[in-house]
């Protein structure tokens, strides 16, 4: 069995496209995640603080990266031929312009940004700035291939950007003894962008050499574009600014020990990102189809409840096991906090999908309302951080908040 550009002989030959992309995606996840956790080892605490400050950066400008991947999936699925050519020219164009921007903003503000995360080198966001317009484009380069459904090739992205990620900063790390290990991961992360953008889509090519396209509905576009950037804007946020605030407020060593913590409780949520892939252009062809899609939302909805619960079980039952197999005996002291991470992630990542859901539909409500009660947790993080277990609750505290209000909203719009 092959997927994307790698055959995978363990595995059964009638899997469908659906089913070897989710293995894809689970394969990826356990690189990045090997990648974090050689980092962890490698380098310890404190200086895997200032490794962490560079991965949740990255994290935060997604935001914008995931806004120019929904926007181009979605309209990927509705627009064909010279439409869809228009579009891309369009979509490109912004991608171009913001990617340069902010990576204008980064390189400037360096120094700036060293004294505000007191990490030890200020080289390590310079570096970094130069690779966010490719970012963006490769961003862009996912969206069509998500979707057209052609998910061979968007897992051949993936693959691609996490394998030249994991083997090029590990080596350079043993390597390059004399090189500060932030300047080092920085350099991977701009290099796996590179690697990320193939396969490269034609039709992006075909799309810019166009000279006549037919007029498009750019206000629905930049409507639908901003509501998005809205939305994953707070998700991230949401999702990341807790590693921030730490960083601000505790010492390095308690930092790296939460930045372990983050990265292993995560995995719920980085699961759960595979099946919104798969949900957004399936809803919103469903739609278009005039088909009912509340089917696929239970079905997917019930597939994180499920590897939620044995994920926050599992860490509640093994906690020292997991943390010291995955970072070693140096951050051992974190483990009572990680069931608590794990539930405060689980619920965030089922409360995603209704919003996700919601934004394929065009209903902007929930989005919305969601990102604001959502964004709580920062509120509450900043007035309550006396501990690391206390920064935890706040999270959970919120997450439950968030939850309740899109079940409430669910239930409501599904009362019949």
């Amino acid at each position: 069995m092959q997927i994307g550009s790698y055959k995978i002989p363990f595995l059964p030959a009638n899997l469908g496209p659906e089913q070897l992309f989710m293995v894809t995606i689970l394969l990826v996840n356990g690189g990045n995640y090997l990648y974090n956790l050689l980092l962890g080892r490698i380098l310890g605490p404190s200086e895997f603080s200032d490794a962490a400050i560079l991965i949740t950066l990255l994290l935060i400008l997604s935001f914008i990266g995931m806004t120019f991947q929904i926007v181009t999936a979605k309209y990927a699925v509705l627009l064909e031929e010279s439409y869809l050519l228009s579009f891309i020219k369009l979509i490109t164009k912004y991608a171009a312009v913001l990617g340069l921007l902010f990576g204008i903003c980064i390189v400037l503000f360096y120094q700036e940004l060293q004294t505000l995360f007191h990490t030890k080198t200020a080289w390590m966001f310079f570096i970094f700035g130069f690779g966010i317009p490719l970012y963006f484009l490769m961003s862009v380069n996912r969206g069509l291939y998500q979707g057209q459904n052609v998910l061979n090739k968007l897992a051949t992205t993936y693959q691609t950007e996490m394998a030249s990620r994991l083997v090029l900063t590990i080596a350079a790390i043993y390597l390059l003894p004399d090189v500060p290990s932030s300047i080092i991961v920085a350099s991977g992360i701009v290099l796996s962008f590179v690697f990320g953008v193939f396969p490269f889509q034609k039709l992006i090519f075909k799309g810019l050499k166009t000279a006549e396209t037919p007029v498009i509905d750019t206000r629905s576009i930049t409507t639908f574009f901003a509501l998005t950037a809205f939305y994953e804007l707070t998700q991230i946020i949401i999702n990341n600014s807790d590693i921030i605030l730490v960083k601000h407020f505790f010492d390095n060593e308690q930092a790296g020990l939460y930045a372990s913590l983050a990265l292993i409780g995560r995995v719920v949520y980085f699961v759960a990102w595979m099946f919104v892939m798969l949900l957004l252009p399936k809803v919103i062809q469903m739609k278009k189809d005039n088909q009912d899609t509340l089917p696929i939302l239970l079905k997917y909805v019930g597939y994180i409840v499920l590897l939620s619960t044995f994920i926050v079980l599992f860490t509640a039952l093994f906690p020292e096991f997991v943390v010291g197999i995955m970072f070693g005996k140096e951050y051992v002291s974190i483990s009572f906090l990680l069931w608590k991470y794990a539930l405060a992630t689980s619920l965030f990542a089922v409360a995603n999908i209704f919003a996700y859901y919601y934004l394929s539909l065009n209903q902007y409500l929930p989005v919305v309302v969601s990102a604001v009660l959502g964004s709580t947790q920062i509120g509450l993080i900043i007035a309550y951080h006396n501990s690391l277990e206390q920064v935890v609750h706040m999270q959970i505290i919120a997450m439950v908040i968030l939850l309740f209000f899109q079940l409430c909203y669910f239930f409501y719009k599904n009362k019949k």
